[in-house]
């Protein structure tokens, strides 16, 4: 029975009226979610002064376009936008890749000092990120690679909670037989992970993609340190330009650009927030 069935069943047995409130429930919850992004967006259609506005302006202006403009006068936003596009993929890509295949090795196999090595990759959970910021930069600097992106995608290319998360998942997700009947069938070690391990473990590869994504789209502090040139800006240090003026703070400017800047990670979501659900609700779970 998928997840799918299950959920209904279990909604089924509510009644009508535990049905109804149930969803009415679910709505309610979905519309205080939804609501500080849709008043992002009613603000960055009005003027400045709709921030302020006492009750809270609900209703959709016409000055988006005009607030936008603003936006480019003050800032390269399309430029930052492709910057942290790049930067967010390449990372994704790599820390997907790196930390499924440390995942698997810590699920699947025996080596010596297993446990007493993910064990130390846990203890760094624990660190601060602020600790590591001297060391990284300096290290980048020996490297010449301040105010590049390699600055930016190198250090993040692995971290620790994507190995702990690929571990946890593939230990039980991956049946060991199917593994060794891989082996018994003459595979080597990289072909059974590609062509056993990795169509199971797709709807984790993708949650932690998701993930990755939406910390590193938002990272201010790493690059604030490491960027100088303004052509190497991501969209979080773009948008930090709009709060310095002297003519104080736009709000609709700041708004609209905020905004636009949302809508990739959106976008991002969606898709694979759909690919995660159809992965999960497609297996079959014994009810």
């Amino acid at each position: 029975m998928s997840t799918l069935r299950i959920f209904r069943k279990k909604t089924d047995d509510l009644g009508f009226f535990g049905k109804l409130g149930f969803y009415l429930l679910l709505i309610f919850g979905a519309l205080i979610s939804v609501f500080p992004f849709y008043w992002m967006f009613v603000v960055g259609t009005n003027d400045k002064g709709a921030v302020f506005h006492v009750p809270p302006l609900l209703t959709v202006g016409d000055q988006f376009i005009h607030n936008f403009k603003r936006v480019l006068e003050k800032a390269d936003f399309f430029q930052a936008l492709g910057n942290s596009l790049f930067v967010s993929s390449m990372v994704t890509l790599s820390v997907v890749f790196f930390c499924t295949l440390a995942g698997y090795a810590f699920a699947k196999y025996e080596f010596p000092f297993k446990n007493g090595l993910f064990v130390f990759v846990i203890a760094t959970l624990i660190v601060p990120q602020q600790l590591g910021v001297l060391p990284t930069y300096v290290i980048m600097a020996k490297l010449h690679w301040i105010d590049s992106y390699k600055a930016l995608i190198v250090p993040a290319m692995v971290n620790a909670f994507g190995i702990f998360w690929m571990r946890q998942y593939i230990s039980t997700a991956v049946p060991t037989e199917l593994i060794e009947a891989g082996r018994i069938d003459g595979g080597g070690h990289f072909r059974i992970f590609w062509k056993i391990a990795v169509p199971v473990i797709t709807p984790a590869m993708a949650t932690l993609g998701i993930l990755n994504f939406m910390t590193v789209w938002n990272d201010f502090f790493w690059p604030l340190v490491v960027l100088k040139n303004k052509e190497h800006y991501t969209i979080q240090l773009a948008l930090q330009q709009l709060f310095t003026t002297r003519d104080g703070l736009d709000y609709g400017m700041i708004m609209s650009a905020t905004f636009t800047a949302t809508l990739p990670l959106l976008i991002v979501f969606l898709l694979f927030s759909r690919w995660v659900i159809a992965g999960l609700t497609s297996g079959a779970i014994k009810s």
